[in-house]
């Protein structure tokens, strides 16, 4: 089964929490945002309030870093690669052999994610009409909260960008 998600564009401005819906407009997660923060943490919460998954910003790294926490347990690192001439890419480095990659326009909200070439995921505003909404639509057998986490460090990522900028 196909996953489809909504998230609100910039809502990181203010590092308050929100809500992630799926397309019917039913809660499925609800973030707690500190991301404007030294560590730019965010705790991913099921619709009842359990923790499932956090993401913070590494304050020490040559470029940025984000880790995910799934369990209490390291799941993935989010770092943008150093050179990048066609769009934005990132790795998303998973234990094991099986990396993804997001590749777009971070900024825009256009771009996919991949694994071993193969398309897994897309963030995309053309989904959806409403201008503040983009959609992230996950394949089938994919970990879901855990490429959820990827745009929300993503999204951290650029909103520190723009902080930095402004």
């Amino acid at each position: 089964m196909v996953g489809m998600y909504l998230i609100k564009e910039r809502f990181f401005d203010l590092g308050d929490d929100f809500d992630i819906t799926d397309e019917d407009g039913r809660l499925v997660l609800h973030v707690d945002g500190k991301v404007l923060s030294p560590r730019g943490r965010l705790v991913i919460k099921d619709p009842s309030g359990q923790e499932l998954a956090s993401v913070h910003r590494q304050l020490v790294s040559l470029r940025e870093k984000y880790t995910i926490t799934v369990g209490n347990q390291k799941a993935a690192e989010v770092s943008k690669k150093f050179f990048t001439p066609f769009g934005d890419r990132f790795t998303i480095d998973v234990p094991g052999p099986d990396d993804l990659e997001m590749r777009g326009d971070l900024f825009d909200h256009e771009y996919s994610v991949s694994r071993g070439g193969r398309e897994v995921g897309i963030v995309s505003k053309r989904f959806f009409s409403m201008r503040d909404t983009y959609a992230v639509r996950i394949a089938e057998g994919e970990d879901h909260l855990l490429i959820l986490a990827s745009v929300l460090a993503l999204d951290a990522a650029a909103a520190r960008k723009d902080k930095d900028k402004n």
